[in-house]
């Protein structure tokens, strides 16, 4: 029975088979003694995405009354979410995003506590995912941008779109009528200042 671990680019945390390529947490969120979460889904404003290795270090999942473990298809699903990396183990990663998002968002000398105000604010309305209008079409969204359409997620890359499951991206056809951009619109900006997400290999396809 698959622990309920995974998030959705909706920032839902859903309980699923397949395997993701990053981890992550948003504090403690869930009891060890039954390895299920608390009804709150977060519990610090900093929603990070971390690398699976590091160090040779192994945790058992849900096991520790630490940071809860959740798990993400890729980190364009983590972005659209709201999670950024993490500055302990994605050092280099985090550097960078912190430099495009500065030069997307226009300021200068961000510390992470403040970037991570201004997703809070961008990701959640009343508890619930904050869906934004798009500015440009779909077509112009930058690589790694996450939109909307119904209940379905959808991946823009290389002028595209692929349909989002938990078990990687399927292409589609046609366009969509009435997307709402998942990804935070700070998020946006820095995917538009060069920041380059890592994608599921079935996005590369």
């Amino acid at each position: 029975m698959p622990l309920q671990n995974r998030v959705t680019p909706t920032g839902d945390i859903i309980a699923t088979p397949h395997r993701g390529l990053f981890t992550g947490n948003r504090g403690i969120i869930h009891d060890p003694a039954t390895k299920t979460l608390l009804k709150k889904r977060w519990s610090s404003p900093a929603w990070l995405t971390c690398t699976c290795e590091f160090r040779g270090r192994r945790r058992e999942v849900m096991a520790q009354r630490s940071w809860t473990e959740l798990f993400f298809l890729d980190e364009a699903t983590a972005l659209a979410a709201g999670h950024r990396p993490c500055f302990y183990c994605r050092r280099d990663d985090a550097n960078r995003f912190r430099a495009m998002w500065e030069k997307g968002n226009r300021v200068h000398d961000v510390r992470m506590h403040d970037i991570d105000d201004v997703l809070h604010h961008e990701r959640l309305d009343h508890g619930r995912k904050r869906l934004h209008e798009l500015l440009m079409p779909i077509e112009q969204l930058p690589d790694g941008a996450m939109v909307l359409q119904g209940e379905e997620s959808f991946l823009v890359t290389r002028g595209r779109l692929l349909r989002w499951s938990p078990a990687g991206y399927a292409g589609v056809e046609g366009q969509l009528d009435d997307a709402k951009l998942l990804t935070p619109p700070s998020m946006l900006r820095t995917l538009n200042a060069g920041y380059q997400p890592v994608l599921h290999p079935t996005a590369l396809g």
